[in-house]
């Protein structure tokens, strides 16, 4: 018997992807002689709905405008009264022409560590980001024209996942309109590369489809959390958490020696002298087996309103649909134990992943039933804290149905062909990416975790709050009325969030020993939010919500 819910998911996005498509099919067979200049340019966009309904309706209506552009491939404003913008250092010089250069839609694989960067997508100085570094290299290097240097929104860049402050990727897709043959240069690769700062890369780059468009074009992306295998070790004995949940415990008829363990043996050792040992503990099988069983109720198609901000449980938008979830067998790098766990799903909303390995680790810690995972799909709001974003990184997006397109294509033409499109694979560059991953990514969350303990700083912080939002966590696997987050209605000891855990890299003028130990106790710069998440997030409309998605 099929079930309906498990293609949910696909039935939009099929429905929408072949309705564009179909109006691009015939753009795309016009690939040829396209060059540079603002006035030569055509950039695909994709259609909206209104034009798409106004098509079919045979009004035969000319809906490109001059100067329509895709203005969500990238966030681009005016930044003085004049109207120019010039984008992270890129300067447009006075002067002659150079010819202009044939230029085609192209698909760039690129990995990054976002450790002091301001996320991937790019914004007008100062904001440093991924994208204004590369667009600058793209520029230097020729493979993007001077009259195009202040504009990206004139190349059509648009990324496949968008990341936040501080989040690495090992691969991600940039699409853009660039000039694949630059005199001079015959390893335009590796001059990018030269240009770029060693914790970004440019894998490689393949000739797409003019209306190839990263976002639109790809099917799903697999997310890594990283974390310390002792986050599994239960509250320690005397903690806010732990008291509030063995009461709330005994109050459903269970013995509140539930949350005990043998790590606990001496619940008033130093802080100190817990950390020595919480590194040198190792997490069993059968952790790892019930962390197995809690994940498998993230498979298939969900409202995910509660792994989110901003988004109440009736909208349709918080149907999202996992495809996969494992969980590696723990490995040990120096004194800890880590644990990485592959999220592969169709589409993330803003702090999804986070939050969903929140509730893994603080379940498990605490002998929740797995069926809180379901319980939390449900109507009633509560409150999930986000894990560190230190532990996030984007594997890559996948592009499955365009590449079985293309394998269509391309049956009719050779690989030296002009019309022949490459699949989007990261699979050749497997090897430089395992060794960017080692020495920029997750060597760097080591380092932090050791030098830190930032880890270990997050899970005191949870340990420490008293009050009731956390109460889900609990042997039946129930939300209690008292958990349950009513729009309103004032909280009393609302769980408070530390801005300290969504950086994942540290200066020396940052003291952050002082602020993980302000964060563990309660204090410090918080988020503000009226449920647990800043004020900002909370305040982003669906349009705004919907560009924070990856």
């Amino acid at each position: 018997m099929v079930n309906p819910e498990a293609d949910l998911d696909d039935r939009p996005f099929k429905r929408r992807r072949m309705s564009l498509e179909a109006d691009l099919e015939q753009k795309d067979i016009m690939e040829a002689l396209d060059t540079d200049g603002a006035q030569a340019e055509t950039v695909m966009e994709e259609p909206s709905t209104q034009e798409l309904h106004s098509k079919n309706k045979g009004k035969g209506k000319d809906t490109k405008k001059k100067g329509r552009r895709d203005r969500r491939a990238t966030s681009y404003h005016k930044e003085n009264k004049g109207g120019e913008s010039t984008w992270e250092g890129t300067e447009t010089p006075e002067g002659p022409k150079l010819p202009r250069l044939p230029k085609r839609q192209c698909a760039l694989l690129i990995g990054f560590c976002g450790s002091g960067y301001n996320g991937m997508q790019m914004y007008p100085p100062p904001l440093k980001t991924i994208e204004g570094t590369l667009f600058k290299a793209l520029v230097e290097a020729g493979a993007v024209s001077q009259d195009n240097a202040n504009d990206p929104v004139k190349v059509a860049l648009a990324r496949a996942a968008r990341t936040d402050a501080g989040v690495h990727a090992a691969g991600n897709i940039v699409s853009l309109k660039m000039i694949m043959h630059v005199p001079g240069i015959p390893d335009l690769v590796g001059r990018v590369n030269e240009l770029l700062p060693p914790e970004i890369r440019l894998w490689g780059y393949v000739r797409a489809q003019n209306s190839f468009n990263a976002r639109l074009a790809c099917d799903s992306r697999k997310y890594t959390y990283y974390f310390p295998s002792y986050l599994l070790i239960p509250p320690k004995p005397g903690s806010n958490l732990h008291r509030v949940l063995a009461q709330h415990a005994e109050s459903l008829g269970h013995n509140g020696s539930i949350l005990s363990h043998s790590f606990w043996d001496n619940p008033n050792s130093s802080k100190e002298d817990d950390m020595r040992r919480k590194r040198a503990w190792r997490v069993t099988q059968d952790r790892i087996a019930d962390l197995r069983t809690a994940a498998q109720k993230f498979i298939g198609t969900h409202n995910f309103h509660n792994f989110t901000v901003g988004r109440d449980a009736s909208d349709k938008s918080n149907m999202r649909h996992m495809k996969s979830i494992e969980i590696a067998d723990p490995v040990t790098h120096g004194d800890t134990e880590w644990v990485s766990v592959l999220f592969h799903g169709q589409s993330f909303m803003l702090h999804q992943v986070r939050k969903m390995m929140s509730s893994l680790v603080l379940s498990c810690r605490t002998n929740t039933s797995p069926n809180i995972v379901t319980e939390l799909y449900k109507n009633p709001d509560a409150f999930i804290p986000k894990m560190p974003s230190l532990g996030l990184l984007l594997e890559e997006p996948i592009f499955a149905s365009y590449n079985s397109r293309m394998n269509t294509v391309n049956e009719k033409h050779k690989p030296d062909s002009p019309d022949y499109r490459p699949m989007i694979d990261f699979e050749p560059y497997r090897s430089q990416i395992n060794e960017f991953k080692d020495q920029f990514i997750y060597k760097n969350m080591r380092e932090i975790e050791d030098r830190d303990g930032l880890f270990d700083a997050w899970i005191r912080m949870v340990d420490n709050y008293a009050g009731n939002d956390l109460l889900y966590l609990n042997p039946e696997g129930i939300i209690p009325d008292v958990a349950i987050i009513k729009k309103g209605d004032k909280r009393e000891n609302p769980f408070r969030e530390r801005r300290v855990f969504d950086a994942t890299s540290f200066s020396e003028g940052d003291h952050i020993k002082t602020k993980l130990q302000q964060a563990e106790d309660g204090r410090g710069e918080d988020e503000d939010g009226e449920d647990g998440d800043s004020d900002r997030e909370a305040k982003l409309d669906k349009k705004q919500l919907a560009e924070t998605e990856g």
